[in-house]
């Protein structure tokens, strides 16, 4: 089955909202994957402008990681405010994290952090709206059903729109579930990403939008091509039509492609390397993540809920969210550069928002989007530093502040995208893709 994404989730926040409402385009039509088409349609033509990454991996920390208690401690704080994690020394001397992010302390001359990352939107979804987006959101956060990119595309559909892909895997993909604002706006339903809702930690792990449909002989199959082939010689062709007919024989070849199979099958990895990621998860997302990119994939988003820590939050970021991350993305970094990757691979991780300086009287943070920190590696990101920083309770930006324009103009410039390039909306004003913001000072080497 495949799944576009369209407003909503399925796990629950704060607001009690799930994050799942999809439109599902199944397999038990004239031909299995008609849907498939509209994924690949996209122009395979690059900007011409000078690309320092081939692709980009952007692992989301859905509810919003608290930025104290992981890249940003504040060890001379009062307990209230540091929280109870320790503080340890990372590789690059004088930068800290905090004790849970050992792996990337071990890593951290290769990688950098944004402390200074700020926005004034405090709401789940329509925070995780405008970092996707770039746009302020028009609707109150909770609203049901989520507007979810009605209009304005999502950074993965502006990648997948400006570069296409390169391989036999779609150009732009989430996993394990869609990225509730990762939507394809005007842009249109070819360059929404392609889902794989399933998580490929479980044993039972595959992805059934790849398989053919039981009891379908090849003959069949071609008889259906052939008859589809003729309802199409009948039939005007003009917009979305002429793009399924456009495309049709990709998708099919992307459905019977073993190159594109071989890509999603995670199984194929040494147990050692899977084992390296941790079998959670974000882990192997992340792993499936580098497979993906290897094969052609230009954008991977990772959607990784359960950050929206309001109550009696530390046992669960000490146990359950901040070490599987850590693990993930050390790993990650680790095994692109082993493979010759990570130059031409952008990696980034961050969530919507931070989480309040001052713990709350349930033992919580609550949302806060005026500080939160963002890893960057890979792509031509210069390694090793710490860029911006808050003040003493982690409250605010003292220096060097970044904005959801400054990250997604980046984004674009590392991929070799033109960010000030303009798309007609449907009432055909100009929209640029993100037409303000200024690459991050001093990141790129």
């Amino acid at each position: 089955m495949l799944n576009l994404s369209l407003p909503g989730t399925g796990t629950r926040f704060c607001d009690g909202l799930t994050r799942r409402n999809m439109l599902r385009v199944g397999s038990t039509g004239l031909f299995t994957g008609l849907g498939l088409p509209q994924l690949l349609a996209a122009d395979e033509t690059t900007t011409g402008r000078l690309a320092r990454a081939k692709a980009c991996i952007f692992i989301f920390l859905e509810g919003g990681p608290p930025q104290q208690d992981m890249w940003d401690p504040k060890p001379e704080a009062p307990a209230e405010i540091r929280g109870p994690f320790a503080t340890i020394p990372t590789s690059v001397p004088g930068t800290f994290f905090t004790e849970h992010c050992a792996n990337c302390a071990k890593i951290a001359h290769k990688f950098t952090v944004v402390r200074s990352h700020s926005h004034a939107d405090n709401g789940h979804m329509t925070g995780y709206y405008y970092v996707m987006t770039g746009r302020k959101p028009t609707f109150p956060d909770g609203e049901h059903p989520i507007p979810t990119n009605e209009l304005y595309p999502s950074l993965g559909s502006w990648v997948a729109r400006e570069l296409g892909p390169r391989g036999r895997v779609p150009a732009y993909i989430n996993m394990p579930h869609p990225m509730s604002a990762g939507g394809p706006g005007f842009l249109g339903a070819e360059y929404a990403p392609f889902v794989i809702e399933a998580d490929p930690s479980q044993p039972d792990f595959e992805v059934k939008d790849l398989s053919a449909v039981t009891g379908l002989s090849s003959l069949r199959l071609a008889q259906r091509q052939k008859l589809l082939a003729g309802l199409d010689q009948n039939r005007a062709r003009g917009g979305r039509a002429a793009a399924m007919a456009t495309y049709y024989q990709k998708a099919n070849a992307l459905m019977q492609s073993a190159e594109a199979r071989e890509a999603f099958r995670i199984q194929a990895e040494p147990v050692e390397l899977r084992e390296s990621y941790g079998m959670t998860q974000i882990g192997q997302c992340s792993l499936l993540a580098r497979r993906l990119v290897e094969a052609g994939c230009r954008f991977v988003g990772i959607d990784a809920p359960g950050w929206d820590v309001h109550f009696n939050c530390f046992p669960s970021l000490k146990e359950d969210l901040i070490p599987p991350a850590d693990k993930a993305f050390a790993a990650l970094i680790t095994d692109l550069e082993q493979r010759g990757l990570l130059n031409d691979t952008l990696v980034v991780m961050m969530g919507e928002m931070g989480r309040t300086p001052r713990v709350n009287a349930q033992a919580g943070r609550d949302h806060w989007s005026m500080a939160q920190s963002i890893l960057f590696a890979g792509g031509g990101v210069k390694p090793g530093q710490i860029i911006g920083a808050t003040d003493a309770q982690a409250a605010a930006p003292t220096s060097d502040p970044i904005s959801v324009a400054d990250l997604l103009k980046t984004v674009h410039t590392i991929l070799g995208i033109d960010s000030d390039k303009e798309y007609p909306d449907p009432l055909g004003r100009p929209v640029p893709l993100v037409g303000s913001g200024r690459v991050i000072p001093g990141l790129l080497a």
